[in-house]
């Protein structure tokens, strides 16, 4: 999530690497000092800055479609610069590239292109952060928790699942779950982090006026939340 965050493992290939590469969502992407600022850090690899394909996210009715155009954009962009500077590259993950990461298939894609040999070195995930920040367990005794994206919230909520971790939260979508408990973060690991946590009832507006205040501080606001049913 930030340096402080970077395993051992994980700092040893920054410093044996010959640049770190990365996409620029827009001229100013505040996202981009947050991986300058572990390159430095840990080696100070030089960071090689590409433009991030443009990608419909205005909720395409093929939204399977949108996503693969997009990635396949995106491995013709980092192939480019894999031709023009070859050498070891390092891609950081903004979290966990096993959970709502596409940067595996990214690399998969790429290697099946070129030659490539690839090492993938764990790091924290955001929901473990979560919980460490709010100093719980993810399920209770016994029981499972559902993990899914904001956009499959209500899908999951209509399945049964009663005990969910919400990922890629375009906005914050509570109504009619005001009797359910969540414990809600954004921006983790920064100094923009927010925490909020209890009744969806009680919280909703300070969880709305926490996620803006996140948003003007950082430029950006990744959430998350674990949602349960009381």
């Amino acid at each position: 999530m930030g340096p402080q965050h970077v395993t051992r493992e994980a700092a040893h290939a920054l410093r044996t690497v010959d640049y770190v590469l990365a996409f620029a969502k827009g001229q100013a992407d505040p996202l981009l000092e947050v991986r300058a600022e572990v390159c430095r850090a840990y080696g100070d690899p030089p960071l090689v800055v590409v433009s991030d394909p443009p990608r419909d996210r205005d909720d395409p009715d093929d939204y399977a479609r949108a996503v693969h155009d997009w990635h396949e954009a995106r491995v013709t962009a980092h192939l480019r610069v894999l031709d023009e500077r070859p050498g070891d590259v390092a891609m950081l993950v903004w979290g966990d590239p096993s959970l709502y990461d596409s940067t595996l298939r990214i690399v998969e894609a790429m290697a099946q292109r070129v030659d490539l040999e690839v090492d993938v070195t764990p790091g924290i995930s955001a929901p473990q952060l979560l919980a460490a920040r709010h100093r719980i367990v993810l399920h209770e005794v016994g029981r499972p928790v559902h993990v899914t994206t904001g956009r499959r919230l209500r899908e999951a909520i209509e399945q049964g699942q009663d005990n969910l971790v919400v990922m890629l939260n375009r906005t914050l979508d509570l109504a009619g779950l005001e009797d359910w408990r969540i414990w809600w973060g954004a921006n983790l690991g920064t100094p923009s982090e927010e925490l909020i946590s209890g009744r969806v009832g009680d919280v909703l507006r300070e969880l709305e006026e926490a996620r803006e205040r996140a948003r003007a501080a950082a430029g950006w606001v990744m959430d998350l939340y674990l949602l349960r049913h009381r």
